[in-house]
């Protein structure tokens, strides 16, 4: 079977990679879709080519129900040099590769995509700032959950290991506190509209 990830076409691209996740019809890939927009009839359309302007919700349920990244449905990312082959997009496109693609897509700062614009340079650069908090954070969860774990076991070993760690959280913690910073003074917050991480209080200066 051909991969879906350098198939031509969009509608190819989903017909192979549903078949790949293991839905043999559009009915079952369509009932993967809870009380969504993407009836057996509009893949049908979708795959055959038929229909060739898709909706961007329409693109995230089937992306969503396959768990693809988006990406490898939008281009043949899996031929770089490709060129990209969506219909009905405007001469702006023209020439752009499936991996530039994908790295104007995905807002990848170090992809083969080349910002046009120092505005678009500096919202990448965001992104790419808010992503790697993201992974501190993770990692200070998942330090802090063997830090946990070290202190009750009662193991010497493990116990001895806790100051290397700590000054692992200590580090990371430095670190997500200055992206926060960098992150809130460029406006971005979290959903309840305070800062993403809070900065650890400062000691007041000596008078």
């Amino acid at each position: 079977m051909t991969d879906f990830r350098g198939a031509d076409g969009i509608g190819t691209r989903i017909k192979l990679a549903r078949r790949e996740r293991g839905f043999r019809t559009t009915r079952e890939l369509a009932e993967a879709v809870p009380d969504g927009n993407v009836s057996p009839a509009v893949l049908e359309n979708i795959e055959s080519g038929r229909k060739a302007d898709i909706s961007v919700s329409q693109l995230l349920n089937i992306a969503r129900a396959l768990d693809v990244p988006p990406s490898l449905l939008l281009a043949p990312v899996a031929r770089p040099e490709a060129l990209l082959d969506l219909p009905n997009l405007s001469a702006d496109f023209n020439g752009m590769t499936s991996a530039e693609f994908d790295s104007w897509f995905s807002s990848s700062p170090a992809g083969y995509y080349r910002p046009r614009l120092a505005a678009e340079r500096a919202d990448i650069e965001l992104l790419g700032s808010l992503r790697e908090l993201g992974v501190l954070r993770r990692e200070l969860e998942r330090l802090q959950i063997i830090k946990d774990v070290s202190t009750g076991a009662g193991d010497a070993d493990l116990v001895a290991g806790l100051p290397a760690i700590d000054k692992r959280i200590e580090a990371l913690t430095g670190e997500a506190a200055r992206l926060a910073g960098l992150l809130s003074s460029a406006g971005v917050v979290s959903v309840d509209e305070t800062p993403l991480i809070t900065a650890p209080d400062q000691p007041e200066p000596s008078q």
